[in-house]
């Protein structure tokens, strides 16, 4: 039986320790392997020039060249999957969603070394987001999909309700769930929206600190408001919710009023937030009121939460293959049966407001 190839990583940050706890983070998951590690991109580059990577981590700050002029050069020239590693400072949100913009294809933030749970967590992360960049189309189509084991479904949050009963209301909600790729997914979608937009509940996987920065840039292109998720906020028309890193976003209600709630807890399908713990409570809180939208993606995180919502009665719809940085969420939810329709990222919008109308 022939053996797995393993991801080869390039790790490129100025700092020693970090390299370090890197390096010992990657490989400790069996199909990474760190090729090299580089103290800045110039050192980075003269690698590159030995042995391609499958994979780039990217400090952003570097004193000789920082890290967005590197990326702009590597996807220009030979475009490689690149992880952006960043701080949870203000400038450093900024830069990481800038490299995004850029074609960087995800953020982690920088381990620390700390509690053992906070630590695994860290590495879980760390691990999942290189092995997700490893199949990501950047140019070209990549690697095939790599198993990821889910942790723990969304019972370890929001148990399944006795019923599905509901107070009839026909005010509609939109729940959407990405991950990798989901960031630009997630601009092209809100930008299209209309004013009168029904309102948006969103998960998006991402580090803490980076989420609000996120809604900041997007309430700034788009229409409608985007805004980091507050505990208790209602869901209105014209509004978008995103829900904040390393919080759970369960959608609640009270009579006819939609809001949301905003959790602790543990990782959910890997992640925190999770987008099944969303799409369960859509599916006991929103039933029929609810469109569910699963966007590009690893792993399968949101695809039972999304069955749950349509047996409760919602209509679900998931981005299609070819528009898709990573086919892995859309893919299991549409393999279990959980969508009803299958379109290219550019339609979604309009049969969202189309349907909620």
């Amino acid at each position: 039986m022939t053996t797995p190839k393993k991801i080869r990583v390039l790790i490129v940050d100025d700092s020693a320790s970090v390299r370090q706890v890197l390096k010992e983070i990657l490989e400790s998951d069996p199909q990474i392997q760190v090729m090299a590690v580089a103290s800045d991109p110039y050192v980075a580059v003269e690698r590159i020039k030995k042995e391609i990577p499958d994979v780039i981590t990217l400090d952003i700050e570097m004193p000789r060249m920082d890290g967005l002029t590197f990326l702009d050069k590597i996807m220009g020239q030979h475009p490689i999957p690149v992880v952006i590693c960043s701080t949870l400072t203000g400038s450093g949100s900024d830069a990481a969603l800038a490299a995004l913009e850029k074609g960087a294809v995800e953020i982690v933030t920088k381990p620390k070394l700390g509690a053992r749970e906070f630590f695994e967590e860290s590495r879980i992360r760390i691990c999942d987001v290189v092995k997700s960049a490893a199949r990501a189309r950047i140019g070209k189509n990549r690697t095939p999909p790599l198993a990821v084991n889910p942790k723990l479904t969304a019972d370890a949050v929001l148990p399944k309700p006795a019923s599905n009963a509901l107070i009839q209301t026909t005010e509609k909600v939109v729940a959407v769930g990405a991950s990798t790729g989901g960031t630009e997914a997630l601009r092209e979608f809100l930008e299209a929206m209309p004013l009168d937009a029904p309102g948006i509940v969103i998960v998006q996987h991402m580090p803490e600190a980076f989420t609000a920065r996120f809604a900041e840039r997007l309430d700034k292109t788009c229409g409608i408001t985007v805004k980091e998720a507050a505990d208790n906020d209602t869901v209105i028309r014209g509004q978008a919710l995103i829900a904040p890193g390393n919080r759970h976003l369960l959608l609640k209600r009270s009579g006819a009023r939609y809001f949301v709630e905003l959790r602790d807890g543990p990782l959910v399908s890997r992640h925190r937030p999770s987008v099944d713990v969303l799409f369960r409570s859509a599916a006991r809180y929103g039933g029929r009121n609810v469109v569910g939208v699963i966007m590009t993606g690893m792993g399968d995180d949101g695809a039972k939460g999304m069955l749950e919502m349509k047996q409760a009665g919602a209509f679900n719809i998931a981005q299609d293959e070819s528009s898709c940085v990573v086919f892995g969420m859309p893919a299991e939810a549409i393999r279990m049966g959980a969508v009803d329709r299958v379109m290219p990222l550019g339609s979604i919008a309009p049969e969202v407001v189309h349907l909620c109308h």
